[in-house]
């Protein structure tokens, strides 16, 4: 199994900043893309930002030029740093990772448990 722990978010004011982060942890041989999703109250869930293992990177329009997606192979680490923080930005934010476990089976995604962020004066 795989375990994902998430941190950093909290309540900002517009224009402000934010670092989440991702740690994953357990049978991991390899972890393959991570990622960014966010769900607001009465949205669907949307993908924000995208990384390869190979370091390819995806924004959503919405975020191109403010947020930034990283990551720390050596600590199974994805981050998410948010600048320019909007209202609109106010969502529950999911980290997502494709772990490969073994060679036996492909590739999983595995979701942390979401952390909040609330962009608000």
């Amino acid at each position: 199994q795989v375990q994902l722990v998430e941190s950093g978010g909290g309540l900002v004011q517009p224009g402000g900043s934010l670092r989440l982060s991702c740690a994953a942890s357990g049978s991991i041989v390899r972890i393959n893309a991570m990622g960014w999703h966010r769900q607001a109250p009465g949205k669907q869930r949307e993908l924000v930002a995208r990384t390869t293992s190979g370091g390819s990177t995806y924004y959503a329009d919405s975020v191109k030029g403010r947020f930034t997606i990283s990551r720390d192979n050596a600590k199974n680490t994805v981050y998410l740093h948010m600048n320019s923080l909007k209202p609109e930005d106010t969502a529950v934010y999911y980290c997502n990772v494709d772990v490969l476990q073994d060679y036996l089976r492909p590739p999983r995604a595995y979701w942390g448990q979401g952390t909040q962020v609330t962009v608000s004066s």
